[in-house]
This record gives structure tokens, sequence and C-alpha cells, in this order.
């Protein structure tokens, strides 16, 4: 069975967030870095449908799972 794959700025318009490029640099600009020890979908910024989305499709290993992941990490990511 094929698994939809979806590109990251997907992830975005999914969560209700603006999805370009440049909105995109800058959300994770003003949210960066999300320390280690919190989990994606229990960060403060989301709303709760955001949150309830992200800990679902992780815990269901959804095809979002993959681009919650990328923007763990990309959330993770020291400044440069």
């Amino acid at each position: 069975m094929d698994t939809p794959s979806h590109p990251f700025h997907d992830l975005f318009a999914q969560l209700g967030l603006p999805s370009d490029a440049p909105d995109i640099a800058h959300f994770l600009a003003m949210n960066a870095p999300l320390p280690g020890n919190v989990a994606l979908p229990d960060a403060p910024f989301w709303s709760p449908a955001q949150a309830s989305f992200l800990r679902e499709a992780l815990l269901q290993d959804s095809d979002w799972a993959e681009l919650a992941d990328q923007l763990s990490q990309a959330l993770r990511a020291p400044k440069t």
C-alpha cells in the first residue's frame, strides 16, 4: 500500500498556518529552539486543535507523522 506523501508546506496548511517559504521560515525563527524535553504537540505555541492534530499524527503514525518529525527537528535546530 502506498502512503501519500506531502510536501513540508502542506503540514503548515493543514495546521491552518501560512504555508509559503518566507512564512515557514518566520514561524521557525520565532518558535525555535524548542527544548528537547518538550514533545512537539506540547509546545506552547499550538492551539488545542493543532496540538491534537500533531499528537494524533504521531501516535497513529499517519502520513503526516514524517512531516511532524521534520517540523520537530527544524524547531530544535540551533538558531544561526
